[in-house]
């Protein structure tokens, strides 16, 4: 297992500032995602951790070695690559077996570690096909087994999933995090997939524009979202702008487009960027509307009309208007919405939350 440290890693790609100061730390055995939309930066951090490019300022440590301008072979780690780049003229075995070719490893020795190998990504019986003979599915597993059969301290996966259809990616997370988990690598992956990164971290990175807006566990980022950025990138959301009219605690009142609305903000944010006046943003995620209020909480309450109901399986997905405002709720699926034009919902004060405003966004006062 390896820890890594990136420290002040900055790239810089004429007028673009590709990876701007980032500053962090990927734990021994951990399975660390960078998110973010397309160019925000995360495959060319992923580049620099691999040797495929070197910053113009900062540093990447390996267990505190300086590994920040060492060769891709220096290194000793491996990458799956977002087409496979898988030799077609090769089989599954020659695929597999090329890095330990490379390193002049005895055959005895490539033949006993290719089949290990084969059997951790569950393809005994393969190895003599041509990658044209295999799903893509299964060339993304060869593809895979191939960085697994060196031995490497860490492994960088970039977009893996993308080329695949939804149901085989559903398949290849679970044959992914099976593989980390069992042994326990270090694991840094990329992609712009939520779902993905939610479902297969043990920590993510949140990137935007070469920045780092938030690192924290899927529950800790989704839950808790520390600018309007990642709260309306991961997931769905409700974005209202509004004005605070008073702070109580970590309690905030804010009175928006749909009206006064209570919720609650980080407490790095109270005094500072948050009180009486200041523009802010409210967050209501869809699930988080409820048709009952449960004794002990606190609530903000709507009747809102409804535009559209669509039932999604476990849950009703509702788009409806409140004061002229539209909302994305999702409802339980047991509640009957059959010829009715409105519905009463609860949000509560604690899933309501209050972020500082961004300047960009339209709806500014």
């Amino acid at each position: 297992m390896t820890h890594v440290k990136i420290e002040d890693l900055t790239k810089v790609y004429g007028p673009v500032v590709a990876v701007d100061r980032m500053n962090l730390e990927i734990r021994d055995g951990e399975f660390f995602t960078f998110l973010g939309p397309s160019g925000c930066g995360k495959t060319t951090t992923l580049r620099l951790i691999a040797g495929f490019e070197f910053p113009d300022k900062g540093r990447i440590l390996f267990d505190d070695k300086d590994v920040t301008y060492l060769r891709p072979y220096e290194r000793n780690t491996a990458m799956v690559f977002q087409n496979y780049a898988l030799w077609p003229h090769m089989t599954v075995f020659d695929n597999i077996a090329y890095g330990l070719k490379l390193r002049k490893v005895p055959k005895e020795e490539i033949r006993r570690k290719v089949k290990e190998v084969l059997e951790l990504i569950r393809l005994e019986g393969m190895e003599n096909r041509y990658p044209t003979q295999l799903s893509g599915g299964q060339q993304q597993r060869v593809a895979l087994a191939r960085a697994l059969v060196v031995e490497p301290s860490i492994l960088l996966l970039d977009e893996p999933l993308s080329n695949l259809d939804a149901k085989l990616r559903l398949g290849m997370r679970e044959e992914i995090k099976r593989i980390q988990k069992e042994l326990n690598i270090t694991t840094i992956y990329v992609t712009h997939d939520q779902e993905e990164a939610l479902t297969m971290s043990d920590r993510i990175a949140v990137m935007n524009k070469g920045k780092v807006h938030q690192v924290g566990t899927p529950y800790e980022i989704y839950a808790w979202p520390r600018d309007i950025f990642v709260a309306t990138f991961l997931g769905r959301s409700n974005l209202l702008y509004g004005k605070v009219s008073s702070v109580e605690g970590d309690k905030v009142t804010v009175e928006t487009s749909i009206g006064r609305i209570k919720g609650v903000t980080h407490q790095d944010y109270l005094d500072m960027k948050i009180k009486e006046g200041s523009s802010v943003g409210v967050i209501i995620r869809p699930e988080s509307f409820r048709t009952e209020m449960t004794s002990g909480g606190e609530f903000n309450e709507f009747t809102v009309n409804i535009i559209l109901a669509m039932f999604a399986g476990s849950r009703i997905e509702v788009k409806g208007k409140y004061n002229n405002t539209e909302l994305l709720m999702y409802l339980p699926s047991g509640v009957d919405l059959s010829g009715k034009k409105t519905v009463k919902v609860y949000v509560p004060v604690g899933e309501t939350l209050v972020l500082p405003w961004e300047k960009g966004l339209p709806g500014q006062a």
